[in-house]
């Protein structure tokens, strides 16, 4: 059996000040904090992660804080909505949430039949809270303020605003495997069914008007998609360059390895490997409550505890 592209692995998107950015996503929307790191092009950087209790691909959302960094625009070329699956009847409790704590959102709406929510994060990021009509099984992670009735269950939907959704869209389904399942005005809903229940989505936007984005503070950096194994990640790095495209080598994350490439579309895309996953460099009980540093950092430890602004 050829290997198989399994829905979203994380999305990588940059921030402004780091404790702001650990407050809203930690105590606000309730996620886990899986991994204090820091970039591996900038270690005076932060790199974090958050997810649900084991850093399960298809929830992880990622940060590059960089402190001083200028407002980004959103526009074509652009992961430009992060959708969340959240539970049925949940809405009600994230507007009274965003109510209490300054949240930008705005009224829900339906699309597709479901109804979502749509909220800016402190940066500016957009997202949008979905009640899938698709049963999503998966556990949350939950806090005192964010119970399994209403937390996000991961990932449900990602949106790409392009001038033009073709090229895109042929990659998605002839490299990656995915069925158009739905349409609407500009709007196409790409699907892979093997992921059933959670981060199986896909959203282009033809925007042909529109302005190219600017991918700066609030703006997505990359997305990328799940792969069991090496084997299958170098499968379609292989695919990648048939078509022309590419692809980087295969590149060690510590926690995952990765394959990046410029879809024709201008998004940055990723494959991301399940393996070694977040417990290679501290126990599930411990996950984020150290600053790990990649091997070549290592070295900048005692600089860096002292540069880094202290969270968590």
């Amino acid at each position: 059996m050829e290997p198989r592209i399994l829905g979203l692995h994380h999305v990588t998107a940059i921030a402004g000040n780091a404790p702001r950015n650990y407050d809203f996503y930690t105590r606000v929307l309730g996620l886990r904090f899986l991994k204090k790191t820091v970039n591996f092009d900038d270690p005076g950087t932060y790199h974090f992660y958050f997810g649900d209790e084991t850093g399960s691909a298809g929830t992880i959302l990622t940060f590059f804080p960089w402190e001083h960094i200028t407002a980004g625009r959103r526009g074509t070329g652009q992961a430009t909505e992060i959708g969340y699956s959240v539970p049925a009847g949940s809405l009600d409790f994230w507007m009274q949430r965003f109510d209490a704590n300054g949240i930008t959102y705005n009224k829900p709406s339906e699309k597709f039949g479901e109804r979502y929510l749509t909220f800016l994060d402190p940066d500016g990021l957009k997202f949008e809270l979905i009640m899938s009509k698709t049963p999503d099984a998966r556990t949350p992670w939950t806090t005192a303020e964010v119970s399994a009735e209403v937390a996000t269950k991961g990932f449900h939907t990602v949106t790409l605003t392009l001038s033009s959704t073709q090229a895109t869209a042929e990659i998605l389904t002839d490299v990656f495997g995915y069925t158009l399942l739905e349409k609407h005005v500009n709007r196409s809903r790409y699907v892979t069914d093997t992921v059933p229940g959670g981060a199986q989505y896909i959203d282009l936007v033809e925007a042909s008007g529109e302005a190219r984005a600017i991918t700066a503070g609030g703006s997505v950096h990359h997305i990328a998609f799940r792969v069991k194994d090496d084997e299958a990640e170098l499968y379609f790095r292989q695919k990648l360059v048939a078509r022309g495209l590419q692809p980087t080598p295969q590149i060690d994350r510590d926690y995952f390895h990765s394959v990046y490439f410029r879809e024709p579309g201008g998004v940055l895309f990723e494959i991301a490997t399940d393996n070694p996953g977040f417990t290679v460099d501290e126990p599930l009980a411990e996950l984020g409550t150290h600053l790990m540093l990649p091997t070549q950092h290592e070295h900048l430890r005692p600089q860096l505890t002292q540069r880094l602004p202290s969270v968590g």
